[in-house]
């Protein structure tokens, strides 16, 4: 349960307490100067992507619009309540106001202090205190940026970076749970290009080992970097001219629409 009076918010993105804009970007006019001297190096393309990242890290602290989108409180009571008034909940919804406000990537995670590491008090911690708020709130992420118009353009990936083991260990204490187990689990797409209602591969009856269809995680990645829109022949070059290839397993097959 959510303590009476608790407030979710994301770590500030402000200027230091008593500097005004003006003063902000007298300073980051003074900087400017300072960098004349270096005009040289501004022609290298490493330069320029410092330069163009900077500006943005500016933008961010000038721009209202980024704190308004981290800003939850401000949405519809309704709207919060179907998230869920809980820090995963909230963290959806801060999640789709950023999309929103054109943020192109954004992870959320699910649990404090490795909530979900459930070696231990598996079963009541899944059912009571972990899968409610994760169905109730990527359901609503889901009809939310279909009610938006959005959700075509919006990947959502829910994964972890390892399974839990088929077998239940419960013989050193009175709360029998799963260790990790790197063989096996289960990866979730929502839209972004996917076809909605696909199971792609199964596991043995034991859920220890995959049966049919495995996949690996450069699969998983090309899956992402398709809907993307990166080519298959997308590379980067190294200091010395080399390509080396963003692609290294091919997109699963089935999931498109």
């Amino acid at each position: 349960m959510t303590p009476d009076g608790y407030r979710f918010e994301a770590p500030k993105l402000q200027l230091a307490h008593g500097m005004l804009n003006d003063q902000f970007r007298s300073r980051v006019r003074l900087l400017d100067s300072i960098e004349q001297q270096r005009q040289e190096l501004d022609r290298t393309a490493q330069v320029r992507e410092f330069d163009r990242h900077r500006q943005k890290a500016v933008s961010m602290l000038l721009d209202g619009g980024v704190h308004h989108a981290l800003d939850v409180h401000a949405a519809d009571a309704k709207l919060q309540e179907r998230y869920g008034r809980n820090s995963f909940g909230w963290s959806l919804l801060m999640a789709r106001q950023l999309v929103e406000a054109g943020v192109s990537l954004v992870q959320v995670n699910l649990g404090n202090n490795e909530s979900w590491d459930t070696h231990e008090s598996a079963f009541r911690n899944l059912s009571q205190f972990l899968l409610p708020p994760t169905d109730r709130a990527v359901s609503a992420l889901i009809d939310d940026l279909a009610e938006r118009g959005m959700l075509d353009d919006v990947l959502i990936v829910m994964a972890g970076e390892f399974g839990r083991t088929p077998r239940v260990f419960g013989e050193k204490n009175k709360l029998p749970g799963r260790d990790h187990w790197g063989a096996v689990q289960t990866v979730f797409f929502a839209d972004g290009g996917v076809r909605g209602g696909t199971v792609i591969g199964a596991s043995d009856s034991i859920g220890g080992y995959p049966k049919s269809d495995p996949q690996t995680p450069e699969n998983m990645a090309a899956t992402i970097y398709e809907s993307l829109g990166l080519p298959k022949t997308i590379a980067w070059k190294d200091s010395l001219d080399r390509p080396h290839h963003v692609y290294q397993g091919d997109p699963i097959a089935g999931p498109k629409s």
